[in-house]
């Protein structure tokens, strides 16, 4: 899910609103549950208030309109007055106490009646408290009683009466709220249904309006990864006039730019290469030629005047240099073409990095480096192009003395099952990040007024990678 959350913006987006909606939906539903349970306790409350009062009135008109001479008749009396008033059966019953005051004078007979299935539990005795102490006033309780193994809210009422002959009495009405609350479940159930079925409806709504808006951005993106995969051909649709739409047309203008622009590089870059190549190849003859007036030249150097004699040694030197330059041109001008060839034969790798070292240890000896190597005790085979790998050797190895600063070089040869590996380690002065994703580029330099110490054509890196 948490992978689903980070990969998809539709999923992000229909999980927020159906989370966001959810709170609302709970906010809301808990309000709504809350005002109508308030409300129906209210409506109830005054029905129960009103129905007490005409209970008390009726009671209190029996009472003075009865002719009391003794504890039997008075006991009679008050023994009608529970029938009189209870409702029983149903969600709407009514059950009735009428319970003597404490610190009354004791009658032999007298007893207190009561609803028959009436749990005395109901009338706390705080509420007794508040009726004898109420002045006539009306007081009652929220309460909860059992019946039919249910836990059932009620509402005791109680009021106080005052009967001839028997003293203060206490009469309490216990009203049944079942049906309450049955009308409150079944519209919380209600809300609750409504409120799924709600949710459900605006995560789908969510869900088909997010991706009608999403889409679009995900096949721009999917786009923008195949015009980075290098296939330029790559469009958007455009259809409407929406901010999307927009989208798409200056994607696709963008693609198109892009790819003339790639496209001119490309053809530049094709033209280049193909001129380092003929220029190249057409150099090799006057090449020859002025290699071979220099060799006679160099070689009859004796018989020259002093300073002719040391032109004839520069001469000769800077030939060998250009036709070194010239070998390393034509060494690119092949990699860019395409056209090398490597020939693979099982051998030591122990040996050719030896060679390559022999070849740079009288520079090395020059600028008085050490140069450590560390190889296995067996021998390292595997099947490779010993020439250009020497070749390469030869380059890192030498950018490493001109630029090791006269410190120890290390070179260390590796292998597993799968592959061989030299490193060559130097400790000069070293690179910045940015000049680091330079060094393979040919002509290169850190520093441009440096001047090359080790005769390098600056193609030595660029033909090693």
């Amino acid at each position: 899910m948490i992978k689903l959350l980070r990969r998809s913006l539709t999923a992000r987006t229909v999980f927020a609103t159906v989370f966001l909606s959810a709170l609302s939906l709970i906010t809301l539903g808990g309000f709504l549950s809350y005002s109508l349970a308030n409300g129906f306790y209210q409506n109830r409350l005054d029905q129960v208030l009103s129905e007490t009062e005409r209970a008390v009135s009726s009671v209190q008109g029996t009472i003075a309109a009865a002719s009391l001479t003794d504890e039997t008749t008075l006991q009679t009396l008050i023994n009608s007055v529970v029938p009189s008033l209870e409702i029983t059966g149903g969600s709407g019953s009514r059950q009735v106490a009428l319970l003597r005051s404490p610190g009354q004078p004791q009658l032999q007979l007298f007893q207190s009646p009561i609803s028959q299935d009436l749990d005395l539990g109901t009338i706390p005795e705080s509420l007794r408290e508040e009726v004898r102490a109420s002045a006539g006033f009306l007081t009652y309780t929220p309460v909860s009683f059992v019946r039919d193994g249910v836990e059932v809210a009620g509402i005791t009422v109680g009021a106080p009466l005052t009967i001839p002959l028997a003293g203060s009495f206490e009469l309490f009405l216990v009203f049944d709220l079942s049906a309450e609350q049955q009308s409150l479940a079944l519209v919380q159930n209600a809300i609750t249904v409504a409120g799924i079925i709600l949710l459900a409806l605006i995560a789908l709504v969510s869900y088909l309006v997010t991706r009608s808006v999403v889409r679009p951005v995900e096949q721009a993106a999917k786009a923008a990864q195949t015009l980075s995969a290098g296939k330029l051909d790559e469009r958007l649709p455009e259809r409407g006039q929406d901010v999307l739409a927009q989208l798409a047309k200056s994607f696709n203008k963008m693609a198109a730019s892009l790819q003339q622009q790639i496209q001119q590089l490309d053809s530049l870059s094709r033209m280049q290469r193909r001129f380092v190549s003929d220029v190249s190849h057409e150099l090799r003859t006057p090449l020859t030629t002025i290699k071979l007036a220099g060799e006679v030249i160099f070689g009859n150097r004796e018989k020259l005047e002093p300073a002719l004699s040391r032109s004839a040694e520069l001469m000769q030197n800077q030939i060998e240099r250009f036709e070194l330059l010239l070998a390393d041109l034509l060494e690119i001008s092949r990699y860019d073409a395409g056209a090398v060839v490597a020939d693979l034969e099982l051998q030591d790798l122990n040996l050719v990095v030896g060679a390559s070292i022999a070849s740079i240890e009288p520079l090395a000896q020059s600028k008085n480096t050490e140069i450590l190597i560390e190889l296995p005790s067996g021998p390292v085979e595997a099947e490779f192009d010993a020439k250009r790998i020497e070749r390469l050797l030869r380059n890192l190895l030498s950018n490493a003395v001109e630029h090791g600063e006269g410190r120890a070089i290390t070179v260390q040869v590796g292998e597993n099952s799968n592959a061989v590996a030299v490193c060559v380690t130097d400790t000069g002065v070293g690179m910045s990040r940015s000049q680091l994703d330079r060094v393979f580029d040919r002509f290169w330099r850190a520093d441009p007024a440096r001047q090359r110490s080790v005769g390098g054509t600056g193609l030595g890196l660029a033909i090693s990678k």
